[in-house]
């Protein structure tokens, strides 16, 4: 199976770098403001669930420009696929941008490829058997300062987004650690913590697809990865941070004020309208296309920007 998702990476990152020579005849659309999708997204979505319906026609597909349109709808195997994380960065030329598949069973992922066609570095890992960027074995960093801790992130940029409790996040963040770092490709962003490049990552408003593949590669590479308040059910809680153990825990505690994760005693309150605002459509969106999994202890409430 990683032999595959590899090959259908390779093949996506191709396309992705003729695509990149001619950036000026580039069609461009937009899903929402500052949320690009081109037809090189697209071009490399298809392959990919071609190169992979190929080898397994009875597994599910989770993509991030078709959604579930393909694969088997009740598969116990999915496909978890951005086929272009960075596509912002890859419309203006800056080289950071990956390819991003996933496989997972029963909703653990158990295979996992980044690649990033500019660098031709290939990121991989199988659930037990460790984590490797090409060739090399990957082991996170072994600082345990936060104040020596160069930390990556990602800036909100839909509509709708919580600028302001995010600011307040930087903040409480940015004092603490050696450095931010904001490359805008999460798949990226969370090898990069793998490798022991950032010693951390935290982001919000993220989607199973930019998430999936690098949440393996982290924990295979002695990592951990969870939401805000460290619980390990993060895949569709649209908040994410990972880090080496020793970082993982400090940051956890900075960044637990800030959940959009309630406990499950709230939940009645939050169902009556004494929580502010309701579940949103794209975590309703999420939740639905996400294997069948155990009852979780948490569910998500999405606040109001009066913070």
């Amino acid at each position: 199976m990683l032999n595959v998702a590899i090959k259908a990476a390779r093949a996506a990152g191709a396309i992705i770098n003729r695509a990149s020579m001619d950036l000026d005849i580039l069609k461009i659309n937009t899903k929402s403001p500052n949320d690009f999708v081109t037809e090189v997204d697209q071009a490399a979505e298809k392959i990919i669930i071609e190169t992979l319906l190929q080898a397994y026609p009875d597994h599910g597909i989770l993509a991030e420009e078709s959604g579930r349109e393909y694969g088997a709808k009740h598969s116990e195997f999915v496909w978890i696929i951005d086929p272009l994380d960075g596509t912002t960065n890859f419309i203006h030329g800056l080289p950071m941008y990956c390819v991003s598949i996933a496989l997972a069973h029963r909703g653990v992922v158990q295979q996992a490829v980044v690649y990033d066609p500019t660098r031709n570095d290939l990121f991989y890992a199988t659930k037990g058997r460790g984590a490797f960027m090409n060739d090399r074995r990957l082991r996170v960093s072994k600082r345990t300062r936060l104040s020596d801790a160069l930390i990556g992130t990602g800036f909100p940029f839909r509509r709708g987004d919580n600028f302001k409790r995010y600011m307040k996040m930087f903040e409480a963040v940015m004092v603490e650690c050696a450095g931010l770092r904001r490359p805008g490709a999460a798949a990226l962003d969370l090898c990069y913590v793998a490798a022991g490049y950032y010693d951390a990552f935290f982001e919000t408003g993220l989607q199973p697809w930019d998430v999936a593949a690098g949440s393996l590669i982290i924990t295979e590479a002695g990592g951990l990865i969870g939401n805000f308040t460290g619980e390990s059910d993060f895949l569709h809680q649209r908040e994410v941070v990972a880090g080496s153990p020793k970082i993982y825990g400090q940051l956890v505690t900075i960044l637990a004020p800030y959940t959009r994760v309630i406990s499950a005693e709230d939940e009645a309150k939050a169902e009556s309208g004494d929580a502010e605002g309701k579940t949103s459509a794209v975590d309703a969106l999420a939740a639905a296309a996400a294997p069948a999994t155990k009852k979780r202890a948490a569910v998500r409430i999405k606040k109001t920007d009066t913070e």
